[in-house]
């Protein structure tokens, strides 16, 4: 058993798609194609539009920022919710204040809605 401390590492900057004030700490990582990272939005920070080559679960655990796919407009997302992307949709998002948020991508990953 391991405890991860990504809360004091700055991570890696993000700067692929027009992206800044944004970090990526790589959590875990397996066989096949799927990453766990978490993901660090500084204040006015933001990761451009791009193609989501995995399935995409964001899910913000402190702080609050907006998604937006494609050229549709902003969605404000909080602490204690989760964005899904399916895989090919483009998509950005960043953070006015600062969040920090939970990335897990699977190359086939599917949401199952309730009801």
């Amino acid at each position: 058993m391991e405890i991860i401390d990504f809360g004091t590492d700055p991570g890696t900057a993000i700067t692929d798609y027009a992206s800044h004030g944004a970090t990526s700490v790589e959590l875990a990582h397996g066989d096949g194609d799927a990453y766990v990272r978490v993901v660090h939005v500084h204040a006015g920070g933001e990761i451009g539009p791009h193609t989501a080559e995995f399935g995409q679960l964001f899910v913000v655990v402190t702080g609050s920022g907006w998604i937006k796919e494609a050229d549709g407009p902003r969605l404000e997302i909080d602490a204690g919710e989760a964005a899904y992307f399916p895989r090919g949709t483009v998509h950005a998002k960043g953070s006015d204040h600062g969040m920090t948020a939970l990335m897990v991508q699977v190359r086939h990953l599917h949401r199952e809605r309730p009801g």
